[in-house]
């Protein structure tokens, strides 16, 4: 009987069985290893940078031309803001501040304030006016605040809604909002009575 000359497949080494198994094991270990390396560039930067805290405070108010008739209100309100910008190579560019005064839920005033750049390790005392306009106040609002201006005083919160950036070096970061709030600053309506400054706290 003739024997059969019918080729027989060789079987597939074990090398490779294993080459998309080796691949995949190469593209896991170097995306771990870029994770690893990009975590400790992020902890070296913020260990070298070491950021602290931009410290706000209401230093200075007034109130002029307070006048609570029919429910609307006059008054001009003028207040400075101290920014303390405590880190040693962290600056902050402020591109667009708006500043609110808020009686009980009510805005009583709004204006907004001019841009400005701060390096590092500044104070920069931010002004700002503010004027209500013959303002329609609701009336259980209006009637608190009248018995409140009788005692020649009146407490409102003062809040600050900023666009800022970081810029660390040549390096900037996008924008962000930074919400400054001054809770129950007091507002003397004689011009002789102290103001007293007001922690503010913040909001990222």
């Amino acid at each position: 009987m003739q024997a059969s000359n019918t080729a027989v497949p060789a079987p597939a080494t074990q090398q490779q069985s294993r080459t998309p198994f080796s691949l995949v094991r190469c593209v896991a270990a170097c995306l771990l290893a870029l994770i690893v390396i990009l975590g400790l560039a992020v902890l070296i930067t913020w260990l070298v940078i070491n950021p602290k805290k931009l410290v706000y405070t209401l230093e200075n108010g007034s109130v002029q031309n307070f006048n609570l008739t029919n429910n609307h209100l006059n008054a001009t309100f003028d207040f400075v803001l101290r920014a303390h910008n405590p880190n040693r190579r962290l600056s902050v560019y402020y591109d667009y501040i708006e500043s609110t005064v808020k009686y009980e839920d009510q805005t009583i005033a709004f204006n907004t304030i001019d841009p400005f750049f701060q390096p590092h390790r500044n104070v920069s005392r931010v002004k700002s006016r503010l004027v209500a306009l013959n303002l329609a106040i609701s009336p259980p609002t209006s009637k608190d605040l009248m018995v409140e201006t009788a005692s020649r005083e009146i407490q409102v919160d003062v809040r600050f809604k900023a666009r800022t950036r970081v810029k660390v070096g040549i390096w900037k970061s996008n924008h962000r909002t930074l919400r400054i709030v001054c809770y129950s600053a007091t507002f003397h309506l004689s011009w002789y009575k102290h103001f007293d400054k007001i922690p503010c706290e913040t909001e990222l």
